[in-house]
């Protein structure tokens, strides 16, 4: 009798170990192949799940499964130690989409790969647009306050002796959340900086410019004044044989930027007639800084301008340029593509 107790006895816990090992490789399983969102027409949208600096695998596990994406969260860490990989996982935020493992999503944790988001610099724009994108995105962290001084802003990234505008390369910049608002402007900063040393390092002999910097407020102009981007050396061109004469720019953006606020979105008359240190009508040369964010392109074109004998151009009302050689030829220009008066010469 206690021959066959001891038999019975081993039946059963050979039984639990073998159902416990049934539960385990069915668990392991499905960590690697069950996805934790299914795929369905309502639930395409993906996910955010953030790992807390500081957090243990098992705060990890667990916080998945209150949001009801795991069953059982020890399938998931005896998955993870089995792996490897329990203690590589690493803070930042990450993205459920549906149709991902358990396990693939771990893995992910554990290289860091973590959501990048987005923040595109548009071409021609202003710094304090710059400024406002930056304060509205929601995966960026402050670190100034949003009155914040432009002197103060520069301080932070390190040039604080130069004024903000057009120190910002337009691109597109991918960045984890929680970045900073500075390290940000630090990158877009330093990227301007490299454009602008290779172009001016590559430009064109003979130039009416001294420096770099004035190449960055020419670009800026072109930048305003194209809409058509195979034009930007042609208008580079015309603005630089216009230095080279002794002419004055004449260009209307850099009135905008000059009445500031008080530009109510139409240039009149005696807009072009009030001076102030950005007005190309009244003075000559550049204006003190740029009046805008330029792109690359356009950081080329100014140092790389067009061959050719155009001083002048006019609006089509397309977006594209009618160049002149002559005032003759531009006001004849004018009075088509501005007045709709055909020419009657």
């Amino acid at each position: 009798m206690r021959r066959q107790i001891l038999t019975w006895g081993g039946l059963v816990a050979a039984g639990l170990v073998i159902a416990g090992g049934l539960w385990l490789g069915q668990g392991l399983i499905a960590v690697e192949r069950s996805a934790m969102v299914e795929e369905t027409a309502e639930s395409r949208e993906i996910m955010p799940f953030v790992v807390r600096s500081g957090e243990s695998f098992r705060e990890v596990a667990d916080r998945l499964q209150d949001r009801g994406l795991l069953h059982h969260p020890l399938h998931l860490r005896i998955y993870a130690r089995w792996q490897s990989i329990a203690d590589q996982i690493q803070p930042g935020e990450y993205a459920l989409e549906p149709g991902l493992s358990a396990g693939a999503l771990i893995r992910r944790m554990a290289r860091g790969r973590v959501v990048q988001h987005e923040l595109t610099i548009i071409e021609g724009w202003r710094f304090q647009t710059l400024w406002q994108a930056l304060r509205a995105h929601p995966a960026v962290t402050a670190t100034l306050p949003a009155d914040a001084e432009a002197s103060a802003i520069m301080s932070a990234i390190g040039r604080g002796d130069i004024a903000p505008e057009g120190q910002f390369l337009p691109e597109t910049y991918r960045f984890p959340r929680g970045t900073r608002d500075v390290d940000i402007l630090r990158r877009a900063n330093r990227d301007l900086e490299a454009t602008l040393r290779q172009a001016w390092a590559e430009r064109a002999p003979g130039l009416p410019l001294d420096n770099a910097q004035e190449a960055l407020i020419l670009a800026s102009i072109i930048e305003k004044e194209t809409g058509v981007p195979e034009e930007r050396r042609t208008i580079a061109g015309v603005f630089t044989r216009r230095l080279e004469k002794g002419m004055r720019l004449q260009t209307d953006p850099t009135v905008i930027y000059g009445l500031g606020e008080g530009f109510d979105g139409d240039i009149r008359h005696e807009d072009l007639r009030r001076d102030t240190p950005f007005n190309t009508y009244t003075r000559h040369g550049l204006p003190p800084t740029p009046i805008a964010l330029p792109g690359a392109a356009a950081i080329r074109a100014a140092v790389d301008p067009a061959e050719g004998d155009a001083l002048y151009f006019v609006s089509r009302g397309d977006g594209s340029h009618h160049f002149s050689a002559t005032y003759e030829e531009h006001n004849q220009a004018v009075r088509r593509y501005q007045l709709g008066l055909e020419d009657d010469s």
